[in-house]
């Protein structure tokens, strides 16, 4: 990847699996209140090709929840959101305040697609790994907006941002966290191993500034990509 020189005006920023996160609001506000001469494209797309872009030099900087290791890039943890089940209003789940994971894993589940949700798939695989049941996959789905549909259809339960489900309250879906464990889900700041112009080392550290308000104890996360 070509470098993009010092003091560069524009900084190209790719997604993936991470749109809807309320810290990446926070970072993008602060981004243009703190740095309004620097143009900032966003684009969104899949884990893979947001990986290909970055090492090609189609993208200058990513937030992403993969955890694939890639030698030609680096991660950082930047934030993480509580995980939390979600549940349909008349679930017998419900009866719990925290619902244990072996309890949960009885119904059918709203899961992750591998590919196109590659990120959230594994994390919430090791979640589920802790236990010996396998789950019983009803659907896989590529949008939080669709698990949250089938949901509250009465598809399955799922494994999403414990925030984001509150906000579905209305369509009849209720959010119960896990017993025993508050599972989080990282997002990790993504860039090439080359030396970072200044606009993206600038906006790195706001990412970490806009993480660290709330991030609790990411400093024991490991980056994938570092061997």
């Amino acid at each position: 990847m070509s470098t993009p020189a010092p003091g560069a005006s524009r900084l190209r920023l790719v997604i993936s699996e991470a749109g809807a996160q309320r810290r990446l609001t926070s970072l993008l506000a602060l981004q243009r209140i703190e740095e309004p001469d620097v143009e900032l494209s966003l684009s969104e797309t899949t884990p893979g090709q947001q990986v290909e872009g970055l090492l090609t030099g189609l993208y200058d900087v990513g937030l992403a929840i993969s955890c694939e290791e890639n030698n030609g890039l680096t991660a950082e943890p930047i934030w993480q959101e509580p995980l939390a089940l979600a549940v349909p209003a008349r679930s017998p789940l419900l009866t719990y305040t925290r619902v244990p994971l072996p309890e949960a894993l009885r119904y059918p589940m709203v899961l992750w697609h591998p590919t196109a949700c590659a990120g959230i798939h594994r994390q919430v695989g090791r979640i589920l790994d802790r236990v010996a049941e396998t789950p019983v996959v009803s659907e896989r789905v590529t949008s939080f907006d669709l698990m949250m549909t089938l949901v509250s259809a009465g598809y399955g339960i799922g494994l999403a941002p414990a925030a984001m489900i509150v906000a579905y309250r209305p369509l009849g879906v209720v959010m119960r966290p896990l017993a025993g464990f508050s599972p989080q889900l990282i997002t990790y700041l993504l860039r090439p191993q080359a030396e970072a112009s200044d606009s993206l080392s600038r906006f790195a550290r706001r990412a970490m500034r806009v993480g660290s308000t709330c991030q609790g104890n990411l400093h024991a996360v490991t980056s994938p990509y570092r061997k």
